[in-house]
């Protein structure tokens, strides 16, 4: 893992809730009350039941939906203003390329849409691909990939104007269990390299244990913190799986999600 993350303050939530299609018959409160804080530098998991709201608190953090109460800031700044300065890359389940476009173009399009100049968004395109190893598909297809390729892809277009925060909603949850692996080693060796703050859903405790700073455990619908079970295993490697103090993590977050409380700090307002 990287250095110890920094006193400065990536993402702040505070008094959050979300209610869809509010004061009608099918009104449906996804969040409540929901108090995050997220380091700059800290990798931070969301985990919970199906349905608990973790990618609609992703959404709301990034302005792509609204909270009904409660605020947002990314970066020092309101959520909105942070989506507009693109102060934020998104990875999703999908990588959601477009296959008339090469590899290297896919990569290219946030700066194409910010105006950088053809030689420019070129240069930056394929330090990128040279990152996640892929320089040598610059000019494939999307359809010409692996799925863990084009993962690696949509992680590489997500870093394209080199924002201080990824949010990534469950990238990795449609691949093998090997290539979830190697993705997961991945994603940590470019965290290294690059010192970025990132917020992951997934539904998988270890997976969550094996990337994550902390662990934040949510409740069934409406979506609350209930505990928030801290990740201490010093730099992950192939070891780091068998290791007693992983099965140890696991099990504090499995035994959080039953709502029992061993092994895990219960979230209070201003203490996640």
């Amino acid at each position: 893992m990287s250095a110890a993350p920094t006193s400065t303050v990536a993402v702040q939530a505070a008094g959050v809730s979300k209610v869809f299609n509010e004061g009608l018959a099918n009104e449906v409160t996804a969040l409540q009350d929901i108090d995050l804080s997220v380091r700059e530098g800290e990798f931070v998991s969301l985990i919970g039941p199906s349905g608990c709201g973790k990618s609609t608190l992703l959404r709301v953090i990034a302005d792509l939906t609204h909270p009904t109460q409660g605020t947002i800031e990314v970066a020092g700044m309101p959520a909105a203003a942070a989506r507009e300065q693109q102060r934020y890359g998104m990875a999703f389940q999908q990588a959601a390329l477009f296959d008339w476009r090469t590899v290297r173009r896919n990569v290219e399009l946030p700066l194409e849409l910010q105006g950088w100049s053809k030689d420019r968004r070129q240069a930056r395109a394929m330090e990128l691909l040279e990152m996640v190893q892929l320089a040598d598909f610059a000019s494939h297809r999307p359809w010409e990939l692996s799925g863990g390729m084009q993962q690696r892809v949509a992680i590489a277009r997500s870093l394209a104007v080199d924002p201080p925060l990824l949010l990534m909603d469950e990238p990795f949850g449609a691949l093998d269990e090997m290539t979830r692996e190697r993705m997961q080693n991945e994603l940590l060796r470019i965290r290294e390299e690059t010192g970025k703050s990132i917020i992951f859903v997934t539904h998988s405790i270890p997976e969550a244990v094996y990337l994550s700073d902390r662990v934040v455990v949510m409740s069934p619908r409406p979506g609350r913190i209930t505990h928030v079970v801290p990740v201490d295993l010093g730099p992950r490697n192939e070891d780091t799986r068998e290791a007693d103090a992983f099965f140890d993590a696991v099990t504090a977050v499995r035994e959080a999600l039953r709502g029992h409380g061993g092994g895990t700090v219960r979230a209070k307002a201003g203490e996640v």
